[in-house]
């Protein structure tokens, strides 16, 4: 039914694929979806004459929002047929609810297997999943799903405590690790405490979840380069979401995640829903295909990304998605200056001073956005207090607000009690 081969083929081939997977979609949503069967109806969408990609243009998008409000609304699938239900956040608070059927676990599995595939995993390599398995979060089932299709070995130890890491590490000898790229500087920091000689170990790979670690440019960028100055391994980025049920990953080019043509049909739309050009910056919006219990058309995950369109030097011909260059609706207006959380994260990260942070925004009493920083200091002292003002000044050409707390406070910032994933950004607007 799939092949990671799809992403070699002729972009005509791949755009017929996908056009008449589009037509299977468009009949099972009619059939199927109470959502999508009165957003034909308000529109007028006579679902005959969508035939091409870019007829996609002709339907009416979906968002988040949507989403929340009418969950139950987008199965499509009685629920005596849904095996797994994972859950993603909120715009409104609550999670949201994504359904999976036996099908689609298989192909959340072969969504994973090709993706390590890419990121050059084959049956000799052993992997240490340093992520949550648990509390309905959908990637780490999907990581052990695709890494078994693969044939590789699998340590399942969850995230957190560096020391229980490199104690399995130095036993286990895995050759790949899947982490948080801000979590890996800390093994990094532990094992210069330890006098643990990282180069020498077993691990010579890493695949990086849930942040950045290159620049739009697919150089690497602050956190990407503490890691390597540190670690001689390669490291492959890795963007994602619960909805679309499917990654893009780099192979080891790094120059952008791959689109996998036979999972997704991708576009990038500007604030019109019209298709950006290629190398301008657009709003990830997916249409899921081969999904059951829960498909999505036309769905607009609120990430800014840009797309490369001409062929990788590793001979894939699809579409390639830079990092995520911000999210939509965590845009910052802050004293005429416009920020996006991962350029002020790169900053954090830059700081020497500056052991670990959480960013917070906030509207002040005339509605305008103010940013508070959470910092740990490596030291609470004049001279580093001033160090840090003098240059996030410099750089952000404005001044946020500074709160010095402590190790123990940063961890209940980030690791509230239903969370799954550290936060570095509250937004409280």
């Amino acid at each position: 039914m799939y092949s990671p081969q799809t992403a070699y083929q002729p972009k005509d081939s791949i755009t017929q694929m996908q056009q008449e997977k589009l037509q299977q979609l468009l009949k099972y949503l009619s059939s199927n979806s109470p959502f999508y069967q009165e957003l034909f109806s308000i529109h007028h969408i006579d679902i005959d004459n969508i035939k091409t990609l870019e007829d996609l243009s002709l339907l009416p998008t979906t968002d988040k929002e949507s989403l929340q409000l009418r969950n139950e609304d987008f199965f499509c699938v009685a629920r005596n047929r849904i095996i797994e239900y994972s859950s993603t956040s909120g715009t409104l608070g609550s999670p949201v609810t994504v359904a999976l059927t036996e099908n689609d676990l298989e192909r959340l599995a072969y969504n994973e297997y090709a993706s390590f595939s890419c990121a050059d995993g084959s049956t000799n390599d052993v992997y240490q999943l340093m992520l949550t398995l648990d509390r309905q979060f959908m990637a780490g089932m999907a990581y052990y799903a695709g890494i078994r299709k693969l044939g590789a070995g699998i340590i399942r130890l969850g995230p957190g405590v560096p020391s229980l890491q490199w104690e399995t590490i130095l036993r286990l000898k895995p050759t790949a690790i899947v982490a948080v790229p801000s979590f890996i500087v800390k093994l990094i920091g532990f094992a210069k405490e330890h006098q643990i000689d990282i180069n020498q170990t077993s691990v010579k790979k890493a695949i990086c979840i849930g942040e950045n670690i290159r620049n739009i440019d697919f150089s690497l960028n602050i956190l990407g380069k503490k890691i390597r100055e540190a670690w001689d391994i390669q490291l492959y980025s890795t963007y994602a979401s619960t909805e679309m049920q499917t990654a893009f990953t780099e192979c080891s080019e790094g120059k952008g995640g791959h689109h996998q043509p036979e999972l997704l049909i991708l576009e990038l739309l500007d604030e019109n829903n019209r298709q950006v050009a290629s190398g301008e910056p657009g709003e990830v919006t997916i249409t899921t295909l081969g999904v059951e219990g829960m498909p999505l058309l036309r769905y607009k995950t609120g990430d800014i990304c840009q797309y490369i369109d001409a062929p990788c030097g590793c001979g894939r011909t699809t579409m390639r998605l830079s990092p995520v260059v911000g999210r939509k609706k965590q845009m910052i207006k802050y004293k005429g200056t416009t920020l996006y959380p991962p350029a002020l994260f790169d900053l954090l990260h830059e700081m020497e001073d500056v052991r670990d942070y959480v960013a917070e925004v906030y509207l002040n009493e005339i509605g305008l956005d103010e940013v508070l920083l959470h910092l740990l200091p490596v030291n609470e002292t004049e001279e580093t207090d001033r160090k840090i003002r003098a240059y996030l000044q410099a750089r952000l050409r404005v001044s946020p607000h500074i709160r010095y707390i402590t190790a123990e406070a940063i961890q209940k910032l980030q690791f509230p009690e239903s969370g799954r994933k550290p936060v570095r950004f509250i937004d409280r607007r």
